[in-house]
């Protein structure tokens, strides 16, 4: 059996290439319609929400209560990413107990899936990806901690790197790290059945991108 042949290897580029024509999808469409982006849409809505907050007395305790609310999401989510990477890493251990038996469900993979070598890069991929999602999540959280001190600046020092437009900038980076974490996560599902077989991959991923286009448009009322 020829690498190109094999079904993990076809099932790779299949769901690489379905995510990477959503993104580039996604790109082309918020570069052309930025309203149609929920992505775009959320990163104005922070930098308006920072501007109103800062020029407006009395909005401290609003403020701090957002940012902690965000900050506690964050710590849920990344304190899930942590414990799914030690899920892994046991899991890691157990190629020869657990690898025939996971890919028996799936006849298409006979012959490749069961492979020791399969199972690795399998294994490492997902605990990659929840890798990722832990340093995403802790970033949004380091971030949001700065952000929480300089929204209750006064209006009348808040200057330079200070200003609310920095400040916004900040919040819509943690934002972004937020977001990361949140893709990430996403990603894990379908590397996870991955192990189960090549079929169930692409089926994941499929459903994945539907996912996605559902949850990153944002609808416009003409």
């Amino acid at each position: 059996m020829t690498l190109f042949t094999n079904p993990d290897v076809l099932a790779l580029i299949a769901s690489v290439s379905l995510l990477m024509g959503y993104y580039a999808y996604l790109f082309w469409r918020t570069r052309r319609t930025p309203e149609t982006s929920i992505h775009r849409v959320n990163q104005t809505a922070r930098a308006q929400w920072i501007d109103h907050v800062m020029s407006t007395p009395g909005k401290d305790l609003l403020a701090v209560q957002t940012l902690r609310n965000l900050a506690m999401a964050a710590t849920f989510k990344g304190s899930s990413a942590a414990l799914l990477i030690l899920g892994t890493l046991t899991l890691s251990g157990q190629a020869d107990n657990l690898g025939h038996a996971w890919h028996a469900v799936n006849a298409v993979d006979i012959g490749s899936a069961a492979a020791p070598a399969w199972w690795t890069i399998k294994v490492v991929s997902l605990l990659g990806t929840l890798i990722v999602a832990f340093f995403a999540f802790a970033t949004t959280i380091r971030l949001l901690n700065h952000v929480m001190f300089m929204v209750n600046l006064p209006i009348e020092v808040a200057t330079g790197t200070l200003s609310p437009t920095s400040v916004a900038r900040r919040l819509n980076r943690a934002g972004w790290f937020y977001s990361i974490g949140m893709r990430a996560l996403f990603g894990a599902v379908p590397l996870a059945f991955w192990l189960f077989g090549a079929v169930f991959f692409v089926g994941a991923t499929a459903l994945l991108v539907g996912v996605l286009y559902l949850i990153d448009r944002n609808s416009v009322e003409i």
